[in-house]
């Protein structure tokens, strides 16, 4: 085995709140971990690059398949035995197959960790893909892809996708089609599971009643029986293609509007400052500027909002809004013009103090138990930060000044550049 290494780095945010994340690195793979032995409770993520980027064209699903089949019997355990010693043992389980990442992760009490790692290691290293397990899935999957086109959000969202990145995985669903899953054979499945669940670039984050340790001891038996190897690297993300207006036809009273721009990179300067721009114009909840003149002054819709939506670690600005058929170019139109003073003035001195008040106060709620702490660490390291980002981002908020936020304002919001889909009947568009 290579040598291991721990390392230490203290995030530290107002209020004395602090997360102490540990480096743990064994066999080639490196893990962050948060102790909290106030609880007898581990989790464990975990995510390799790829996902529904790495499906074929015409097996659409085939990753989101085989995450949901990993839990359903492995090893010398049908589904049925494989739930029931999930559930003896109190232990969550769980994969998934995003735009751009396959991820798994477990919560479980710490006298149920050794049963916790040998379940989650036969489902990744054995999978069983009996056929019944696999029509079963397979009809959920069909049955989800289909309720999912039967409300105007779901045709918005998916149209939208689909025009901004039409000659990318990314601009498919991720989940698949109706028509996709129920053609797709079991050796695509197998494949994809092959293809993906690999010894090589890995990200780990764990949290909870564990030592630096014991992660280092578990990380081999966890992911022992995979291939070496990394998967392979999915295609580039292109440049969002900014489509202009379209309409989707959906019978219904109201429309579902999706609306979106190309964002920056996740490693981008202005990347911290780019949040605090789109809370205060989109994200804000009742303050938010698109929440008070939309729904505040004008009565158009009961809410609209939008933040970074992250893919490839590449952020994509995604907002929606739902509101009467009449009402839709109303809608748009004050959305427009709100897009246009914060890229032509930025925000106000008031806008700013109260949108890194939040930021920087509430994020300890991100952190409030073991689950949430080890997923938020893995979004992290997925977006390539390093450990100690989040010791320094309270001071980075309250670094921005009104002139560097209206300057990343202009930079970011192009409102000419604003794509919008609307599903329903709209009038006069």
């Amino acid at each position: 085995m290579a040598a291991a290494g721990v390392g230490l780095v203290s995030g530290t945010a107002p209020s004395g709140f602090s997360l102490p994340i540990q480096t743990v690195e064994v066999a080639g793979t490196s893990a962050w971990l948060v102790e909290d032995h106030s609880i007898p409770v581990v989790s464990i993520a975990w995510s390799w690059p790829g996902g529904a980027a790495l499906d074929p064209a015409g097996q659409e699903g085939a990753g989101a398949m085989a995450a949901a089949l990993l839990t359903e019997g492995a090893g010398p355990l049908p589904a049925a035995d494989f739930a029931d010693a999930l559930r003896d043992a109190a232990i969550s389980l769980g994969f998934s197959a995003t735009r751009d990442a396959f991820e798994g992760s477990f919560r479980s009490l710490t006298e149920a960790l050794p049963r916790a790692l040998d379940l989650a290691r036969l489902a990744m290293a054995e999978p069983r893909l009996d056929p019944e397990a696999v029509e079963r899935v397979r009809a959920r999957g069909v049955a989800g892809a289909r309720r999912v086109l039967e409300t105007p959000r779901g045709q918005a969202g998916r149209a939208f996708w689909r025009e901004a990145f039409p000659d990318h995985p990314a601009g498919r669903p991720s989940s698949g089609t109706a028509e996709s899953l129920a053609a797709l054979p079991v050796e695509a499945i197998r494949a994809a599971i092959a293809r993906q669940l690999r010894q090589d670039k890995l990200l780990v984050t764990a949290s909870g009643d564990l030592t630096a340790g014991q992660l280092r001891t578990l990380l081999p038996r966890l992911f022992a029986g995979l291939p070496a190897g990394a998967p392979p690297a999915p295609p580039a993300l292109p440049g969002f293609r900014a489509f202009g207006q379209q309409v989707v036809p959906v019978a219904s009273p109201q429309s579902t509007v999706v609306f979106g721009q190309d964002g920056l990179d996740a490693a981008d300067p202005d990347w911290e400052a780019a949040q605090v721009v789109l809370r205060i114009l989109a994200g804000g909840g009742f303050s938010s500027r698109l929440m008070q003149a939309v729904r505040e002054e004008r009565g158009l819709a009961y809410g609209i909002g939008g933040s970074l939506e992250v893919l490839f670690r590449h952020g994509i600005i995604l907002g929606s809004v739902a509101t009467e058929n009449a009402r839709v170019a109303e809608t748009l139109a004050v959305t427009r013009a709100e897009w246009a003073r914060m890229a032509e003035a930025g925000p106000t001195e008031a806008e700013v103090a109260d949108a890194v008040a939040f930021l920087t106060g509430s994020l300890p709620l991100s952190f409030t138990d073991s689950r949430r702490t080890a997923n938020v660490l893995l979004s992290l390291r997925q977006n390539g930060r390093p450990a100690d980002w989040l010791e320094g981002r309270p001071a980075r908020l309250r670094a921005l000044t009104r002139e560097r936020l209206a300057a990343v304002a202009a930079r970011l919001l192009r409102p000419q550049a604003l794509a919008a889909v609307v599903a329903g009947q709209p009038a006069g568009l």
